[in-house]
């Protein structure tokens, strides 16, 4: 119902104009390809669609040698809580592949160059990419609809729902990228794609995490909410930035097994533990000096919540911030990189206030982050390889997304190899 409400009032507010001509690439009239697609809630299919063509001279057609699936963004569009989705999006924000055609004025990249791809689509020109703000690119997101929720448009977003462009995504043999020589980040000779794929967003996004904290000073102690994918690379973050404690929070028992075996780090485990903040105090007295909620809008906690979102009368829940605004020290810093796409209630902003917290949000700008990142996975100091637990086919991906979605056989991110 959400969503199809959300899709009539779409239609009848229209659509803003867009620096790229389109969100939707004009498409081949007689070549084809394989793309992972949503047709409705939890239904997720393999099909055969149009192959995109160049569109605008700044952009590329990158053929895909390899994609991932996201288990927090990807997971709430195939649950159908993203509203404003269409049947028939191609799915997927992560990818990496080969340039096989390029726009007239493109200048850094050829046909045959490897290139990762940013998530988040700038258009390297307005006010927001000027000062590296890139996820509030004023030019690629047509949702005048996502202007009326938010105030502001995001940026234009691969293989999300129309709220942030309805851009097809790369869970498909080819992509067409828009403002490549913004959006792509060429691929050392080096590196493989197991780890130059988990750059278009992973690697980038959990280091976003960190940087929204304030970085993490030698010494200082973090705790982390979810240690999916972005939990996970964030801790391992903390680690290379001197971080003295870190502590990880999950209920997932393989999540929990690889923060602790793999990262070595403290963690908590919500089958056992039911007040986790308190179980903060007495690992670090006085509470954190940062949090990261890297959980979700998804996971209420309490009977009260559970509630509400079930019945509709919130769409987000606050549970776990208020674990992180507690369990935070006084004067301390609050990360939110996990997605909130509308509204909770009962949201601590009490305890934010008065005990001096500094809380900071909000999508990564991966352009931002590329050369730090390359840097630290070429010299071997972040090797993202510790999180993957499967490789797959494309054609595997549909029986994926509901493996990630309901946490089974061990499922925490899986590389697509083309």
């Amino acid at each position: 119902m959400m969503n199809a409400a959300a899709q009539a009032l779409d239609e009848k507010v229209g659509k803003v104009p867009v620096a790229q001509g389109s969100t939707r690439p004009a498409t081949s009239d007689t070549e084809v390809m394989r793309a992972i697609t949503w047709q409705g809630k939890k239904t997720i299919s393999l099909d055969k669609v149009p192959k995109p063509v160049i569109t605008h001279p700044k952009d590329v057609i990158v053929k895909v040698t390899a994609c991932t699936i996201c288990s927090g963004s990807d997971s709430h569009v195939y649950a159908g809580e993203v509203p404003d989705t269409s049947k028939g999006q191609i799915m997927g924000h992560e990818g990496c592949g080969v340039v096989s055609e390029v726009g007239e004025a493109v200048t850094k990249f050829k046909a045959g160059d490897r290139v990762v791809i940013a998530f988040d689509i700038a258009c390297g020109e307005c006010d927001y990419c000027k000062r590296g703000e890139f996820t509030g690119c004023d030019t690629t997101n047509d949702s005048k609809l996502s202007e009326f929720v938010y105030g502001h448009r995001h940026s234009g977003i691969f293989g999300y729902g129309n709220l942030l462009g309805g851009v097809p995504g790369s869970q498909a043999e080819f992509v067409r990228v828009p403002f490549a020589d913004v959006n792509c980040y060429k691929i050392p000779d080096e590196v493989p794609d197991e780890k130059a794929l988990y750059l278009s967003d992973v690697l980038c996004t959990s280091y976003h995490a960190v940087m929204l904290a304030g970085g993490v000073k030698a010494g200082e102690t973090v705790a982390i909410w979810g240690l999916g994918p972005i939990g996970l690379c964030a801790a391992r973050w903390c680690q290379i930035m001197g971080a003295s404690k870190v502590v990880g929070i999950d209920f997932v028992k393989e999540r929990l097994e690889v923060a602790e075996k793999k990262l070595g780090i403290t963690v908590i485990d919500r089958n056992s533990v039911k007040d986790v903040p308190k179980r903060i105090f007495e690992l670090v007295p006085g509470g954190v000096d940062a949090s990261i909620e890297a959980a979700g809008f998804r996971f209420p906690v309490t009977i009260l919540h559970k509630v509400e979102r079930t019945v509709g009368l919130e769409t987000d829940t606050a549970d776990i911030l208020n674990e992180l605004l507690l369990a935070t020290r006084k004067w301390g810093r609050v990360s939110v990189i996990a997605d909130y796409l509308g509204y909770c209630n009962h949201f601590g902003i009490g305890m934010l206030m008065m005990k001096h917290l500094t809380l900071r949000s909000g999508q990564c700008p991966c352009q931002r982050y590329f050369d730090t990142v390359m840097d630290h996975v070429k010299s071997g100091k972040f090797d993202p390889s510790f999180m993957v637990t499967h490789r797959i086919k494309l054609e595997d991906a549909p029986e994926a997304y509901s493996k990630l979605f309901n946490k089974e056989d061990g499922y925490i991110k899986v590389f697509i190899e083309m």
